[in-house]
């Protein structure tokens, strides 16, 4: 479409605070596993404190982010629009951006009054991720915060599920997919966890409104938003209202739909020690494939080698040496 930007995306900015701990961590101090939950600042420092030193990793995060950085390790070129505050993990954000490759909306040397948001991603035994976020800032992410010219100037425009929690969230989300309209950018929205759906179903269906270009979603995800159980039955409720879509299905690999066909895309075999950021991956990289000549097919096979290589290693960024590996087995 010769467009400036392949994907420009909406999200969250949080600052990733990567941390391993046993499953009785979360027994021991009421943490719902396996769910990202919404959590105020008193609580989120309160978990940090029962943590402290066994924080592995600090680095800009957010699901339409992992996308976006994924996508932009493949080679893409990214638009990031989101809201940090001046604070030492702000700027580590959006300079994490500007390291990457990726355009935003964020001036180091000029961003909000506040506090950034953070999100404890808790990593146990299992591979499995469980995240308290405290969302700062971003709670206030708004249409004000949109970048119009870079909208339409994208080939598609991508949206988070987890904004809808929140009324500016919801409003921005829904001006964006206006202005993607109106100027012949492409709507994809990711539904980011299940707990979105569970809890916000109302405002989800909002933003889907008459249907979207591509839906990625997992299964879970999927028969909640379509009060369905099963495969065939939350495929053919999604067919209704994504032109085309993903559902992914973790160690089972995905089901993509082109608009015409369904592709059973399968897995690619590892040893899962962090899934952190593994579905904004399969999006980051999708994207990257159907905007550079790939099949919906192929950009599938791409999308699974590269949320396989995450899975297998600790946090949601991928090294030159992995992509080359990966663009070497597709």
């Amino acid at each position: 479409m010769n467009k400036k930007y392949d994907v420009c995306a909406i999200g969250n900015a949080l600052v990733d605070y990567e941390i391993e701990v046993e499953d009785q961590f979360f027994r021991e101090n009421n943490v719902e596993k396996g769910l990202m939950t919404l959590v105020d600042e008193d609580r989120q420092n309160t978990l940090l404190a029962l943590v402290e030193g066994k924080v592995k990793k600090k680095q800009g995060g957010g699901s339409a982010a992992n996308t976006i950085f994924g996508m932009a390790e493949f080679g893409g070129k990214g638009y990031y629009t989101c809201k940090v505050a001046n604070d030492s993990d702000g700027e580590l954000y959006a300079n994490d951006l500007i390291k990457a490759g990726i355009d935003t909306n964020l001036d180091p040397n000029n961003l909000y009054t506040g506090t950034t948001g953070k999100c404890l991603v808790m990593i146990s035994p299992d591979a499995e991720r469980t995240m308290n976020t405290f969302l700062g800032i971003t709670t206030d992410f708004s249409k004000n915060e949109l970048n119009e010219s870079a909208i339409k100037d994208s080939d598609y425009l991508f949206m988070e599920g987890f904004l809808v929690s929140s009324p500016t969230g919801l409003e921005a989300m829904k001006v964006a997919k206006q202005m993607a309209q109106e100027s012949g950018t492409e709507v994809s929205l990711t539904f980011s966890d299940p707990s979105m759906v569970k809890y916000f179903n109302d405002q989800m269906k909002e933003v889907v409104g008459e249907g979207v270009d591509l839906l990625f979603c997992n299964i879970h995800e999927a028969e909640l938003f379509a009060g369905v159980e099963g495969m065939e039955a939350a495929k053919e409720a999604i067919q209704k209202v994504a032109k085309e879509f993903v559902i992914t299905k973790g160690k089972d690999g995905a089901l993509v739909f082109d608009g015409t066909d369904y592709h059973d895309i399968a897995p690619f075999p590892t040893k899962a020690v962090d899934a952190t950021g593994a579905g904004d991956m399969f999006a980051g990289a999708f994207l990257y494939g159907i905007n550079h000549g790939m099949s919906h097919a192929e950009a599938g096979r791409l999308a699974s080698a590269a949320s396989s290589a995450i899975v297998s290693k600790y946090g949601p960024r991928l090294s030159q040496n992995h992509i080359k590996d990966i663009l070497g087995r597709i």
